[in-house]
């Protein structure tokens, strides 16, 4: 890995991919919109852009002729309100970039584009494995498994991996998504905190731990192949409030808002990450514990 150009460099994976890229030697190159404030680390040159405008894409890769691509530029919030937009983008977007890089005089090495786990949906309960039938739920997933499908298309001529990440968290997240919302409220010391059901249970990783499995994907590339990234360890919310009671000492009142509350929903789901240590060895990380622990610092 030389010369990598990052989508979404200034986002909340970026943050924490671009210095890991960096201490491994590499050369940085951020797309985003504009250059973010505060600055992101790791990143050697900032590439203003937008992923539906397809010229200004076009110039940006033929500039920067990267050795390997990560993608994670997206519409990533299930409820963003913008259906126009998480369509446009996710979909429109990722192929402009996959347009562009087959236009270089040398394809790069590796392309890695995330796409989620949400396209499994609710419709299975327990372990999901990559053999498991999508079945998407709202129209974030519809847009992710339709980006999956489009980037099959680019596949002979681009050496495309597709990871589908499940829950994940850290620092730096925004406090729209549900653990830096607990988490936002217990360093604060609220005194009430609104949720849904308390019983479901999710696989939930640190975002250190998916940056890791990233930068080994990107040193070994596996062309063509889809894998979840995950922990297979599920927790209930009710679990994660009794981490955060344990480590904050603080006790808000929990009221579950039926507002928050989703209709037939699956209680457990889980990922299996046996296809991904097949292909990079054990997947190991901080326990959730620990990763509460370090967003509460």
């Amino acid at each position: 890995m030389t010369r990598i150009l990052v989508t979404g460099a200034d986002g909340f994976t970026g943050r924490h991919l671009t210095p890991a890229l960096a201490r491994l030697g590499a050369e940085v190159h951020g797309l985003a919109s504009r250059v973010p404030d505060p600055p992101v680390d790791g990143v050697h040159r900032w590439h203003l852009g937008n992923l539906l405008d397809p010229e200004s894409l076009q110039r940006t890769v033929q500039d920067v002729r990267p050795d390997t691509v990560v993608h994670l530029a997206a519409i990533a919030f299930v409820a963003h309100g913008d259906v126009d937009s998480i369509y446009r983008t996710n979909i429109v977007g990722s192929r402009h970039l996959l347009a562009a890089l087959a236009d270089l005089p040398v394809r790069p090495r590796a392309v890695l584009m995330a796409s989620s786990a949400n396209v499994y949906g609710t419709a299975t309960e327990g372990v999901m494995d990559e053999r498991t039938p999508p079945s998407p739920a709202n129209d974030y997933a519809v847009s992710k498994l339709a980006m999956e499908h489009m980037a099959g298309i680019w596949r002979e001529r681009l050496p495309i991996t597709l990871v589908r990440p499940f829950n994940y968290t850290g620092r730096g997240q925004s406090t729209q998504f549900l653990i830096p919302k607990i988490v936002d409220h217990f360093h604060r010391r609220a005194p009430v905190l609104e949720l849904g059901n308390l019983d479901v249970e999710r696989d939930f990783s640190d975002v250190r731990t998916v940056v890791d499995c990233y930068v080994r994907l990107l040193a070994s590339p596996q062309p063509g192949q889809v894998f979840n990234v995950c922990s297979g360890v599920g927790h209930s919310l009710r679990e994660v409030l009794e981490m955060a009671r344990d480590l904050t000492g603080h006790e808000p009142e929990i009221r579950v808002n039926p507002a928050f509350v989703r209709a037939n929903e699956v209680r457990r789901l889980l990922g299996s990450k046996a296809a991904l240590e097949a292909a990079i060895g054990p997947v190991h990380g901080p326990a959730l514990r620990e990763t509460l622990a370090w967003m509460l610092q």
